[in-house]
């Protein structure tokens, strides 16, 4: 949070040599309320203002416009379509000097508890909400959604939400609500989407929709409500205030002696300040600028904001060109384009088809309501998609100074990586686009690792024009991405010309020169040598194709296959509802809402960075390793401390003994600060505190640090070559694998690897410390799964007892096991800092610092070896395990001991033997995420599953099930195996997903599609539920009865959005009889329940649950004499009324601790688990080889939650989980850089560079059920639930293993198989690693496009990013 404004200090420069007279205030309506500000900090954005006048429900979540966090509404007249427009934006990237004479709209302002919008409510009610950190920005999405177009289509509906990511729920219950509000919805009432039976349409029926022609065209659409929730009335919105529609545009100037803002409003006004200050930054969208400034810290004295310049913002339809003003919007541009289509006709308008196309697909909704071609085209990015498609249309831009214009035309505007043609003191005015002309032929495509608001791998607009014999008289093949700025293939553009197009020797000659143009080498910067040249050969292919078509090419030369691409439909799903309704009680087991999710909706909902600024508050910002493994030589923070605002720096000096600064049991081998040497890159060396955030980052950059480089190791392969591991080993050995590998029919070997995943836990690591005036006293409000462990080390680092220090959680916005030991760190040290200024202190780390800082799930590798007989049945596993533990131990030894007890799968393996080590290497320490070591065993698992399979020439559905568990037989750590349904479940997935009729209807598909290729996987889990350290199995709860007959609970765990709250409250309600409104959980404290254990291993419903049952049924015993007393109908409040008079202790204290459980290593004797989560997945995709895009087009999880306490809370995790898991198995990849000054530091440091799935990366169907109809005989948990938050995590595999099916028939198709019976590691078995990106699918191919741009390393060359 920063300070919302400061006097103005104007330098010299401000209009002194300007003729025009420029005024100093703001004034802009917010929320319905006039603002008027006339001092105002030029630094800041529109969402440090908000949140620093107290409107914290717009959430900072990344700071560079990937996530959609911080959506705010911003209505305005726009000055190219003349009417009103409410644009979603990013309040984190919009400069404050955007918002004159508009209106800008927050979370807070459409709505609250009392009264939601119906947007809020719908949402809030659908479930759509777990964590809540990017509800608020999600809401007013679709709040911008309906203010623009109150009746969407149902793609406008998924189109909305492209700017915006959610790490919780995997989308599919956001999409339902505001499906509710689609014209579909609004057509039929009976659809799922609001809850009916299905419309015939949806049930396939055909016919159309029942409400088909009920309504004629001109009549107004009615809107259908969804049961239960407010109706939607556009006429009672937030009206646009009536005196911004006469608001006169005045030129503005504000500022101070470090940075001053000019808002010309007419060109002219912008020419002559660009002659007087020629460097100074132009800004429209302040997409890109914002970025520079927040993490490059490049520092623009002079900023001009030109979104109100109306010259800038208008366009033309000519004779033979668009004219543009280069400041329209993209989303404006977007519509001109398809107005353009319109008036010049299809043919003519192709080039505008073109731009239409890149623009779906540039960035999200948010960034394109604010972002320009101007502002594109002089970023000058080598990977923009909008400049390759206006240099291939020779485009002309019109640049304007104060003395004339000039034309650049296109081709000759890029200079060298990010430098343009443009002079220094001119202007982007405008930009003529050329129509397409007759017999030419225009398109453009685009490769990313995500298909929605992703930048190109790979971007190319391409261009021929065809005399009336099919000669090429003209072609423009332009490339973005493929060297250091937009380029011309020039080597092909020179073939092409005077070729007879439709013969293949034209197609061959022009892939031969396009290799020629890029001959990329092995360690291309940016990476992905092959894939780029792949990619660049495979759009000239489709191009070549698609145009074949145009011209009638049906003679077999036109390759009609190639020219589509893979466009997927919109997504729906469905849950069984019905699922717990045998065991259903008055509140356990119904589908109740999260207790939060209304207060989330409507941004009330309190985060640890919205907690109230504190009187002498200060900020911290860290101060951070920079090499990967160095020596220090030495600190000097002597600049740091002459910034104006900072206050102090602290380090390990600051400790009190040496100890104290050792933390990370049981080894205390982890330092809060650095010492002599820093092992890998964003190790903590200090702390700057400051009296603002951007003050604190500022004094964290003059730090200088002086470091004596040391050798780093980073991936697994080198830790084993150099034999750097931890002193850890751990084996499971079962049997005789040694004798069994002599006796069985076949042995295989083969290696698994999969990489990490960054939690991206939406709201980061945030903690506020607040020292009191007696004792050492401490309060520490952190974001933190642990609370007791904050506690255990603020005693530590404050050289006081434990019972000095309260650590306070009120909610997380996520945690995914990244908050239960890395959290620590930052409270830590604010304590610490805390302690040492005597004031308080907060700190909430950006997304660059917690993603360098926080660790990962664990990188994995399983090295095996199979025993299996020709009947398919596995007699043998010989298993090296290794993990990348990272450079400290962290929770290292514990994932990688759950990952060996998981490398079974659900599979009998009579003898077997499993080692386990970790590599110590020099990233980031990798800690605990969501599963715990779990996938990663299970992936080595159906690894060789799948492989041993192919060996085999047996389908792995076949070969599972042959070695699957039955029930009451043991694990190969002698565990029986009860209450075993995974064969059930098997068996009942394959009947409701029709598998075996879709895997015919696949294998004929793939025999008649060449680049497309569809592939099926069923994959089973089995999860182990409880604390692998047995002495973490027990939670303590405390239950208060109050005299109005209301109850608050207190338990150990903390709520992060997995709904464990929710349950809480209905099991406390169940077990006292009293309405759920009457239980209230407010935090958790370790004031109030001592010593818990962390929220994590999918345990804490069990445990705090328990205890919570355990504490009300104590109540109920003291309260029994009084039920009797007053009868069966007396409220809560009468009970508590009458044992209060009778002085009966109306508090209780619970306990309970996991029976049975205790497993001895070596020994291999004892119970492991307490019982086991189940489930299997079905899952299809559709690949296109061309390019390595993917869809999941179906996807059909079942789990075995045994009794469910909430039904829809266990939905929501499910599939949260399965997106999560789709995300780690297919496009979550980190890269560190290899070279250079920054070598050693993660590349992927934010949303720009690392993808998560967004709303349309979910599968097209997405069902999903909880196992019902069984007997759960041994499962002795609370309501006989079981633990979801994990379990289904692995499920996400299913898609994994669906892309290698898909590629497989794609090698088959080259003759390119396994061989079957032997075990050779040349033939064409094939060994996919995880994650499956486009670009590992598109190298699996083998097809001749892929062959020829195969790019390999000459002797020591490396690529230029290390994959971990």
């Amino acid at each position: 949070m920063a300070p919302i404004a400061i006097s103005p200090e104007p330098g010299p420069a401000l209009a002194k040599a300007l003729t025009t007279t420029y005024q100093d205030t703001l004034r802009f309506y917010l929320n319905g309320t006039r603002v008027v500000l006339d001092e105002i900090d030029p630094e800041i954005t529109l969402l440090e203002y908000l949140r620093g006048i107290g409107l914290t429900g717009t959430k900072l979540g990344c700071g560079e416009g990937g996530c959609g966090a911080c959506t705010v509404v911003v209505s305005q007249y726009n000055p190219t379509t003349k009417q009103i427009y409410h644009a979603s934006v990013n309040a984190c990237l919009a400069p404050l000097a955007s918002v004159d004479g508009k209106h800008v709209i927050t979370i807070e302002g459409i709505g609250n508890v009392k009264k939601p919008h119906p947007a809020q409510e719908r949402v809030a009610k659908s479930h759509g909400s777990q964590c809540g950190f990017c509800t608020p920005g999600i809401v007013m999405s679709l709040y911008a959604l309906l203010r623009n177009n109150p009746s969407p289509t149902e793609h406008d509906v998924e189109e909305a939400f492209d700017g915006n990511l959610c790490r919780c729920t995997g989308y599919r219950p956001i999409l339902d609500a505001a499906q509710t509000f689609s014209s579909k919805a609004a057509a039929c009432g009976n659809s799922k989407a609001n809850g009916g039976s299905g419309c015939c349409m949806e049930k396939g029926e055909g016919g159309g929709c029942c409400k088909d022609g009920e309504e004629a065209d001109d009549q107004p659409i009615k809107r259908f409500t969804p049961p239960g929730f407010i109706e939607y009335n556009p006429d009672t919105e937030l009206i646009f205030p009536p005196a911004l529609k006469k608001h006169e545009f005045q030129p503005l100037a504000f500022g101070n002696k470090r940075k001053i803002w000019y808002r010309p409003t007419t060109l002219q006004q912008l020419l002559e300040i660009k002659s007087v200050h020629p460097s100074a930054k132009i800004i429209g969208g302040s997409t890109e600028t914002q970025i520079e400034i927040k993490f490059k810290a490049l520092q623009y004295p002079v900023s001009v904001y030109v979104g109100d310049i109306a010259e800038l913002r208008q366009y033309s339809l000519n004779g033979d060109h668009l004219e543009i003003g280069g400041n329209i919007t993209l989303t404006d541009l977007e519509n001109v384009c398809q107005e353009a289509i319109k008036h010049y006709g299809k043919e003519r308008g192709q080039i505008f088809g073109a731009i239409h196309k890149q623009l779906k697909y540039f960035a999200g909704r948010q960034i394109r309501n604010v972002g320009t071609p101007a502002g594109n085209l002089v970023t000058a990015s080598p990977i923009s998609d909008l400049n390759p498609v206006l240099m291939a249309a020779d485009a002309v831009l019109v640049a304007k100074t104060i003395s004339g214009e000039t034309e650049i035309p296109m081709a000759n505007f890029f200079t060298g990586y990010r430098k343009t043609a443009l002079a220094a003191d001119a202007v982007l005015a405008s930009i003529r686009i050329p129509v397409t002309q007759k017999n030419e032929f225009f398109r453009s495509y685009k490769q990313a690792k995500r298909k929605d608001d992703d930048i190109a791998i790979v971007t190319s607009s391409l261009k021929v024009r065809l005399d009336d014999d099919g000669i090429i008289q003209a072609c423009n093949l332009v490339y973005g991405g493929m060297a250091p700025f937009t380029v011309a293939a020039k080597n092909a553009n020179e073939f092409l010309k005077g070729k007879k197009f439709a013969e293949l020797e034209t197609l061959e000659g022009a892939m031969n020169a396009l290799e020629q143009d890029f001959n990329l080498q092995f360690g291309v910067p940016g990476g992905m040598a092959s894939y780029r040249k792949s990619l660049a050969l495979s759009f000239f292919y489709r191009f070549y194709h698609e145009v074949m078509l145009e011209i009638g090419g049906n003679d077999g030369k036109a390759d009609a296959e190639a020219a589509a691409e893979l466009e997927r439909e919109i997504s729906t799903g469905k849950e069984d509802r019905e699922a717990a309704a045998a065991y259903m009680q008055e509140t356990l087991g119904k589908s109740n809402p999260h207790v939060a999710a209304l207060k989330q909706v409507t941004g009330e909902a309190q985060y640890t960075d919205d907690i109230p600024p504190l009187k002498n508050e200060l900020f911290g910002c860290m101060v951070l390793s920079t090499k990967a493994h160095a020596k220090i030589k030495s600190v000097d923070f002597s600049a740091a401390l002459d910034i104006p605002g900072v206050v102090d720096y602290v380090d390990k000096n600051d400790m009190p003994n040496p100890q104290a600064n050792r933390w990370g049991a049981p080894h205390f081998e982890e330092m809060f600060f650095a010492e002599d040497e820093v092992f890998t890159t964003g190790q903590p060396i200090g702390l700057i505190l400051a009296t603002s955030a951007n003050r604190a980052a500022e004094g964290a950059r003059a730090v200088k640090i002086e470091y004596e480089d040391l050798p780093a190791i980073f991936t697994i392969e080198e830790a084993i070559e150099k034999e750097s591991f931890f002193s850890f080993f751990r084996e499971i050995k079962k049997g005789d694998p040694e004798e069994a590998f002599k006796n069985c029919d076949y042995t295989f070997t083969g290696v698994a690897r999969m990489g990490g995943q960054e939690h991206f836990y939406l709201e980061t690591q945030a903690a506020l410390a607040i020292p009191k005036p007696e004792d050492g006293e401490m309060e520490i409000f952190s974001s933190t799964q642990n609370p007791n462990e904050a506690q255990v080390y603020a005693s530590q680092v404050l050289g006081v007892q434990a019972n000095k220090v309260v650590v306070r959680v009120k909610r997380m916005g996520g945690g995914f096991g990244g908050k239960e030991t890395r959290s620590v760190q930052l409270s830590s040290i604010l304590a610490l800092a805390a302690q040492k200024t005597r004031r308080p202190v907060r700190c909430m780390l950006t997304r660059e610092e917690d993603m360098i800082v926080s660790g990962q799930r664990h990188p994995f590798m399983g090295r095996w070896k199979v025993g299996v007989n020709k009947d398919g049945k596995i007699q043998a596993l010989d298993l090296d395990v290794f993990n990348n533990g990272g450079w400290s131990w962290d929770l290292s030894a514990a994932v990688c001991e759950r990952a060996m007890t998981h490398s079974d799968g659900c599979y009998l393996i009579p003898n077997i033997h499993v080692r386990g080590r970790i590599c110590k290497t020099n990233t980031m320490s990798n800690t605990a995420f969501r599963g715990f070591g779990g996938p990663q065993g299970m992936f080595i698992a159906e690894c060789y599953m799948s492989e041993v399979a192919d060996r085999l020439g047996m389908p792995v559905e076949k070969f599972r099930e042959i070695n699957f568990y039955q029930p009451e037989e043991p694990t190969h750590f002698n565990q029986p195996l009860t209450d075993w349904h995974v064969p059930l479940m098997y068996k009942q997935v394959q009947e409701e997903s029709d598998y075996q009729e879709r895997r015919e209807a696949i294998t004929a598909f793939n025999a008649e599609h060449k680049w497309r290729k569809r592939g099926l996987a069923l994959i089973p889990t089995k999860f182990g539920i409880s604390f692998t350290a047995l002495w973490f199995n027990q939670a303590g709860a405390l239950v208060h009865i109050y005299h109005d007959g209301s109850i608050l609970v207190a338990h150990g765990g903390t709520e992060m959005g997995q709904g464990l709250h929710t349950k809480m409250t209905m099991i406390a309600a169940q077990a006292l009889k009293v309405p759920l409104e009457d239980v209230f959980i407010s935090e958790t404290a370790t004031n109030t329940v001592a010593n818990a254990s962390a929220t994590a291993a999918s345990a804490s419903s069990d445990l705090n649950g328990y205890a919570i049952y355990n504490a009300c049924a104590q109540l109920n015993e003291r309260l029994a004499p009084y039920r009797e007393k007053l009868g069966p109908d007396a409220t809560m409040k009468q009970l508590a009324h009458a044992a209060y008079f009778d002085r009966v202790n109306l508090s209780a204290q619970g306990f309970y601790k996991t029976p049975e459980i205790g497993y001895t290593w070596g020994a291999n004797t004892g119970k492991m688990f307490f019982y086991f989560t189940q489930g299997v997945t079905a899952a299809e995709v559709e690949i296109d080889t061309l390019t390595g895009t993917w869809t999941c087009t179906r996807a059909d999880i079942k789990m075995d939650v045994g009794r469910s306490i909430n039904p829809a809370i266990d939905y929501g995790q499910i599939q949260g989980a399965f997106v999560q898991g789709l995300g780690l198995f297919t496009m979550e990849e980190s890269l560190w850089l290899r070279g250079g000054p920054m070598a050693g530091n993660l590349f992927t440091r934010g949303p720009g560079a690392y993808k998560i799935p967004g709303f349309r990366d979910i599968p097209q169907v997405f069902n999903v059920s909880l196992l019902k109809d069984v007997e759960w005989k041994d499962l002795r948990t609370i309501q006989r639930s079981r633990g979801v938050g994990e379990p289904p995590l692995f499920m996400g595999s299913a898609v994994f293993f669906a892309i290698r099916d898909a590629l497989k028939a794609a090698r088959a198709q080259y003759g390119v198989e396994a061989t079957v019976g032997v075990d050779d590691g040349t033939d064409g078995l094939l060994r996919l690693e995880s994650p499956a990106t486009p670009e590992r699918i598109r190298l699996a191919c083998v097809d001749p496009i892929m062959e020829r741009a195969r790019v390999l390393p000459k002797e020591g060359e490396k690529s230029f990013f290390i994959t971990i």
